[in-house]
């Protein structure tokens, strides 16, 4: 799957070789007022939840072969509120994993070291090991998917856009081989997003102080939107020139971590990145529809 300012594309091959590329605009793209800074980084945050989601399904659907594709399919409303249903779930367990437990187990370190963290209402050490919590439970989890044998696969694909993208940003023809130039770590990865995100939070957490009930708690999860939304900006900072010196240690972790998420594509998987890349660069330049899914079909030779 590939971003761009205006765009989303999801590439996959089938398994007789074809490239399919399904591509829409941006909600950021349809409506302007969800580009506003920090708000857009909230946004894209939900949309990218949504739409990983549906570039899983696509996926999973076009690497059957024809013959094996269910016969009798869901109605689209039925797909609609199971993928709900499942996104629901899902934010749910991710909030109570990395925003809730992490509380709790900072509660009971406290308790079991006899100590307020800080004596007072400020929360900074709260926070500090709060986030610290955070940090391991999200690392652990990396760790633990990078183990599943098939998430490898995946993982070169993830390979596969950060070297695509490089190719692109070079200045660089959009073909395969060009790609063996570059690193599969990338700085402005959903990976080192995510991190950031955890990192952001204990600041943005320790102005809230530390939470002595429901209500501060439930509040600490309505800041994860501006959480995301600082983190979204300081990426894109990150990726101004002069910024760059001064935000690498903000970018390393991220630069670390995606050691155990990307891994070395083939040529092939590079092609179906770049064809993603093509199509959203068809939505740059305005020539494709502003909020149609059209699917298109390439032959491995037409990239």
């Amino acid at each position: 799957m590939m971003r761009s300012p205006a765009a989303v594309a999801t590439a996959v091959r089938r398994p007789n070789g074809e490239i399919v590329v399904t591509a829409f605009r941006g909600v950021a793209a349809r409506y302007k007022v969800l580009n506003i800074p920090i708000l857009r980084g909230g946004v894209n945050l939900i949309e990218t939840l949504v739409l990983g989601m549906e570039s899983l399904n696509f996926s999973a659907d076009q690497a059957m072969a024809e013959d094996e594709r269910p016969k009798d399919q869901p109605s689209s409303w039925k797909q609609q509120a199971g993928m709900a249903l499942t996104m629901i779930v899902a934010f749910a367990l991710g909030i109570g994993v990395f925003f809730y437990l992490p509380l709790l187990l900072t509660d009971w370190t406290g308790q079991l070291l006899h100590t307020d963290w800080t004596g007072g209402k400020g929360g900074i050490a709260f926070n500090l090991v709060d986030g610290a919590f955070r940090i391991a439970f999200f690392v652990a989890y990396i760790w633990g998917i990078s183990l599943w044998k098939d998430m490898r696969r995946v993982f070169e694909y993830h390979g596969a856009e950060h070297k695509s993208i490089y190719v692109f940003e070079a200045g660089l023809p959009l073909e395969p081989e060009e790609s063996k130039k570059f690193t599969t770590l990338h700085p402005r990865c959903g990976t080192s997003f995510l991190l950031l995100v955890m990192l952001t939070s204990i600041v943005v957490f320790s102005f809230l102080g530390r939470p002595d009930n429901l209500g501060e708690r439930l509040l600490r999860i309505a800041f994860v939107p501006v959480i995301a939304g600082i983190a979204y900006e300081l990426i894109k900072l990150s990726a101004k020139p002069a910024c760059q010196r001064w935000m690498m240690p903000l970018i390393l972790p991220g630069l670390w971590l995606q050691k155990i998420t990307t891994k070395e594509p083939s040529l092939e998987q590079v092609e179906v990145a770049m064809a993603a890349i093509n199509a959203c660069l068809a939505y740059e330049g305005d020539k494709a529809p502003s909020t149609a899914r059209p699917v298109l079909t390439l032959s491995a030779a037409s990239i």
